[in-house]
């Protein structure tokens, strides 16, 4: 029984060790801590209930299902009592076992994840206001952690629409200046003539317009944080006199030759690559290296795809309750629409797709006709496919694999977005990735 057994399921994609005796069944799942384990209650050595207790005081996530025979019944369910998943009584189909196995690794895979999800309470969908659960968050909130309680300056690098902003908020207001103002400086909104004036300040007279005298940005951050937003945009003549103030803490209003000291904390941020600007002239190397202490690396929308989903919640719920709207969710198909798009203009960019959404839904969830892409048009690779003829000769499991394939394909190798556009619950997605032995490295994007 056991040799079919192991046929049967290694058919079906699962790998399996058998074993004649309990001894050696216990010394087996030592080695290998198996995910499943089939086990008769009548074994020539030992008693089968030793065998569920082993794994579960092992083990307690492997799943065990007891068979028994005839008049064993009453122990079978005592069996369940001790933690077994079910009992199959002899003699039985493969047909009737094969649903069980598949079940119970099921409930195995979702234990797991939940057990994972208690296990990593500190892992946050949002910190400081910035939505996302992706590794590559992750390890920025863990960055910003440990660099927020220094005064070590923080470059932050990202396209426009990342979220950079929120970063810096979030690394001032973690930071021992918190309570001190945080003044922000966008280098490429001010006029090059101005921008040396607001931000040191100057003296009555100093130029033409100058009647008064008037304190810079750096003077008004005293004591806190001055984010310089778009640095590569800043005047390359006015960026050695901005390396003389991190250097000496002090500076000098626009005429006069005073000094004044300061105490700041600088944050800065660029959407150009810094090696970008520094060839191109830009930004100079030297100011560079004392900007970047440390850098943080934002990622664009579309390679933390795992998010997409989590913003799109997130400003749903958020514009619901602006306009007063009963939006109560998202389709599965407008979900399509968004998972396939490449987002240039990253979360801002889906912020503003899900306010107008939210504006223009004639029902209680968002459709791919509210979305501004080609009036809900299906994309071009999933028309495609809706296009696709079936080939000759081609089994339902064949086409179940090619549909589980490309819709891999369509979220970058995301599993979690690849269940909610296929309607399926996660463990079971695995249960197929498994079953079809898909190699889901093999599917994502670059």
């Amino acid at each position: 029984m056991a040799d079919s057994l192991k046929q049967n399921l290694a058919e079906e994609g699962y790998t399996v060790d058998t074993a004649a005796t309990g001894a050696e069944a216990i010394e087996l799942f030592d080695r290998g801590g198996h995910h499943l384990c089939i086990c008769d209650l009548q074994l020539p050595d030992v008693d089968g209930m030793e065998i569920l207790r082993h794994v579960k005081e092992t083990k307690p996530s492997t799943e065990v299902i007891v068979v028994t025979g005839y008049g064993t019944v009453a122990r079978a369910v005592e069996a369940t009592k001790g933690g077994a998943f079910y009992f199959v009584e002899k003699p039985f189909d493969f047909e009737q076992i094969l649903p069980l196995v598949e079940k119970a690794i099921e409930r195995r895979e979702l234990m797991a994840e939940t057990e994972s999800m208690r296990r990593q309470l500190s892992t946050r969908n949002e910190y400081f206001n910035i939505i996302g659960a992706s590794k590559q968050m992750q390890m920025i909130y863990e960055t910003i952690e440990s660099v927020a309680k220094s005064d070590a300056n923080v470059l932050i690098v990202g396209e426009s629409g990342t979220g950079k902003e929120l970063i810096a908020n979030a690394i001032h207001y973690n930071s021992l200046r918190a309570k001190k103002p945080f003044i922000k400086v966008n280098c490429a909104a001010l006029p090059k003539e101005l921008i040396e004036s607001e931000l040191f300040g100057h003296t009555k007279g100093a130029f033409t317009g100058a009647h008064a005298d008037k304190d810079g940005l750096v003077q008004h951050a005293a004591g806190g944080s001055l984010l310089l937003d778009e640095i590569a945009e800043m005047p390359v003549e006015l960026q050695p006199k901005l390396l003389r103030v991190l250097q000496e803490r002090s500076y000098r209003r626009v005429g006069s030759e005073k000094t004044y000291a300061v105490d700041f904390r600088l944050i800065t941020s660029t959407n150009r690559p810094p090696a970008d600007a520094i060839r191109d002239g830009l930004l100079r190397d030297d100011l560079f290296y004392r900007i970047s202490t440390i850098t943080i690396h934002v990622p664009p929308l579309r390679e933390r795809v795992e998010d997409t989903q989590l913003l799109a919640e997130h400003f749903l719920k958020m514009y619901a309750r602006k306009y007063s709207r009963p939006i109560s969710g998202i389709s599965q198909a407008a979900y399509a629409r968004l998972f396939a798009h490449t987002w240039p203009g990253n979360v801002r960019e889906l912020q503003n797709v899900l306010e107008r959404a939210v504006l223009l839904a004639k029902g209680n969830k968002i459709e791919p006709i509210d979305l501004p892409f080609d009036n809900g048009a299906v994309p071009e690779q999933s028309a495609q496919t809706a296009a696709w003829d079936v080939p000759p000769n081609m089994t339902l499991e064949d086409l179940e694999k090619i549909v589980i394939e490309r819709t891999l394909q369509r979220t970058g190798g995301n599993k979690q977005a690849a269940a909610n556009l296929l309607g399926i619950y996660r463990p079971r997605l695995y249960s197929k990735i498994r079953k079809y032995k898909i190699d889901v490295g093999t599917l994502a994007t670059p």
